[in-house]
C-alpha cells in the first residue's frame, strides 16, 4: 500500500518546481548552451528547488506558526467530520434508538433533514480551534524544552518517552479551551429540543447549571484526549522513522515535498486507529456526562458498564483514523508553505555511536 502512495508521489508532474515543460511541435532543449541568452546583471537568482525556513527553529515565531498550523489542522477536520461525530455521540447516549451507523443516520436524517446532520458544527470549528492551537504549538515548545533538559543523547535514547511528555503536556492545556465547547456541542447534538445553536445554548447551560455546566466534563476530557494525544503524536513520530527506514526506498532529505506529505499522510492514518481505540471509552463517559443534568463521570461509567464504553466504535474508528491522517497531512502541509522548519527524524548523535563502539 504504502508503496503505490510512494510511487504515485514519485511520478506527479507537480514533485519538482524544475520540471521541463515541452510544447508539442517545439523543438527539445537538452542544455543551456542551446538558448542565446544574455547574462542579468545586478540581480541574484536563488535555486528554485531551496528552501528558505522563514524562522529559526526554537523561536518564538516557530512555536506561533506551528500553533497557525494546528488551528487550521483541528479546526477544518473537526468540522468536516460533524455529521459522523453527532451520529457517534447519539450512537454512545441512546443506543436503543440508534442502532447503528447508518441507522443512526437515516433516523437523523428522517426526523431533523439532512440539515440536522450539521448540528454543532460552530462550536465544534471554535473549540477544535482553539484546542490545535495550545495542542501543536505547546507540544513543539514542551518537546525541545524537555529535549535540552535531557541532552542530545538522552533524548534519542528516549525520545519515546519525550513525545509522550511533551504531547500530555500540552493536551492538558488544549483541554482546557476546548471543554467549554465541547460541552455545548455534546447537548446541542444529544439533548432533543434544547437548542439548535451554540448562541441558545449557552444562556440556557449557565442558567441550569451555571459555569460547572462547560467544565463538569473536563476531568474525563482530559482522561479521553491525553492518552489520545499521547498515541497521536508517539506513535506518529515512531511511525515516520520507521517509514523512512523499512519502507520508502531513499533517504528523506531525496524525497519531495509532495512524497514526504504522502509518508506523512500514511503515518497519520495509523496513528489515528490506535488514538481512537485507547480513548474511547473516556468518549463514551464525556458523550454521556454532558447529556445528562447532574450526572458524575463516576455514575455515568458504572450505568454503562464495560460493554457500554465501547459503544459507537466503529465509527469513531472511521472519524479518528481519517481526522489524524488529515490534521498531520495539513500540519505538515502548513510547515511547507509557511516555510516553518521540519526537521528530519532523528539519529543517533555521532557522541552516542562512539560510546557504543567503545563498548
Amino acid at each position: 500500500m504504502f508503496s503505490t502512495f510512494y510511487e504515485t508521489a514519485r511520478n506527479s508532474p507537480f514533485r519538482s518546481p524544475l520540471g521541463q515543460v515541452q510544447c508539442e511541435g517545439a523543438p527539445a532543449v537538452t542544455s543551456s548552451h542551446e538558448l542565446d541568452l544574455e547574462p542579468v546583471h545586478a540581480r541574484q537568482i536563488s535555486a528554485a528547488a531551496a528552501t528558505v525556513d522563514s524562522c529559526e527553529f526554537g523561536s518564538n515565531k516557530y512555536f506561533a506558526l506551528c500553533g497557525i498550523g494546528g488551528i487550521l489542522s483541528c479546526g477544518t477536520t473537526h468540522t468536516f467530520v460533524v455529521p459522523l461525530d453527532l451520529v457517534k455521540c447519539r450512537l454512545q447516549v441512546d443506543q436503543a434508538k440508534y442502532k447503528n451507523l447508518f441507522h443512526g443516520f437515516k433516523v437523523t436524517v428522517a426526523e431533523e433533514g439532512a440539515r440536522g446532520l450539521a448540528k454543532g458544527w460552530f462550536p465544534t470549528l471554535l473549540g477544535y480551534s482553539a484546542q490545535g492551537l495550545c495542542k501543536f504549538g505547546l507540544y513543539e515548545l514542551f518537546k525541545v524544552k524537555y529535549a535540552n533538559l535531557l541532552g542530545e543523547e538522552n533524548s534519542y535514547l528516549y525520545r519515546t518517552s519525550l513525545y509522550l511528555a511533551a504531547s500530555a503536556s500540552a493536551e492538558f492545556f488544549a483541554d482546557i479551551a476546548l471543554a467549554p465547547f465541547e460541552a455545548a456541542k455534546v447537548k446541542i447534538q444529544t439533548v432533543p429540543g434544547f437548542a439548535n445553536t451554540f448562541r441558545e445554548a449557552v444562556p440556557k447551560m449557565l442558567k441550569d447549571e451555571g459555569i460547572n455546566a462547560f467544565y463538569k466534563g473536563l476531568v474525563p476530557l482530559w482522561m479521553r484526549q491525553i492518552p489520545y494525544t499521547m498515541m497521536k503524536f508517539a506513535c506518529f513520530e515512531r511511525t515516520v522513522e520507521l517509514l523512512y527506514k523499512y519502507v520508502v526506498p531513499k533517504p528523506r532529505v531525496e524525497c519531495s515535498k509532495g512524497e514526504q506529505l504522502v509518508v506523512t499522510f500514511a503515518a497519520g492514518y495509523i496513528a489515528g486507529v490506535f488514538c481512537a481505540i485507547v480513548s474511547h471509552p473516556a468518549d463514551v463517559v464525556v458523550s454521556k456526562l454532558n447529556q445528562s443534568k447532574g450526572a458524575s463521570a463516576v455514575s455515568v461509567a458504572k450505568s454503562l458498564g464495560f460493554s457500554g464504553m465501547w459503544n459507537g466504535l466503529t465509527p469513531r474508528i472511521i472519524m479518528i483514523g481519517t481526522l489524524t491522517a488529515l490534521q498531520w497531512f495539513i500540519y505538515d502541509g502548513v510547515k511547507v508553505a509557511l516555510g516553518i522548519p521540519r526537521p528530519p527524524p532523528p539519529e543517533m548523535p555521532a557522541s552516542l555511536k562512539a560510546k557504543l563502539e567503545k563498548r
